[in-house]
């Protein structure tokens, strides 16, 4: 098989987003909703370098959550309505928000971390430099 030569991604967040292959940017990097692909099917850049953590998690309910709890407040304060209502409407208005949100900051970060080579930290001492 020839070897081929394939252009990192120049804009993380964009490949990442759109679920693509840092590597070649055409390979898919999920393997169903949030599940990483073992490797890319095109160039067989393996994802075991990958770890968002619970990075993406953070982020999506860290943005979805401001706006929530400012309908929830005027829902509350323009009509004064039972807990119940703020359950059928607040509730999955932040579910389904933070849903949407996870696949592509979880994209973004695996393609970041390749982007930007990052490794898991190591201590080093004195000595050692």
């Amino acid at each position: 098989m020839a070897h081929v030569h394939y252009h990192p991604t120049e804009n993380p967040m964009k490949t990442g987003i759109l679920g693509r292959c840092p590597r070649c940017q055409q390979g898919h990097l999920f393997n169903g909703f949030l599940k990483l692909a073992p490797s890319c099917e095109v160039c067989e850049l393996d994802y075991s370098f990958a770890d968002p953590a619970d990075g993406p998690a953070f982020f999506a309910m860290t943005i979805v959550a401001v706006p929530a709890l400012v309908f929830a407040l005027w829902l509350q304060t323009t009509y004064e309505v039972p807990i119940w209502v703020h359950l059928i409407t607040t509730l999955p208005l932040t579910l389904v928000g933070s849903l949407l949100l996870l696949r592509p900051l979880k994209g973004w970060l695996v393609c970041s971390q390749y982007f930007h080579k990052a490794e898991e930290g190591k201590l080093v001492r004195k000595g050692d430099i």
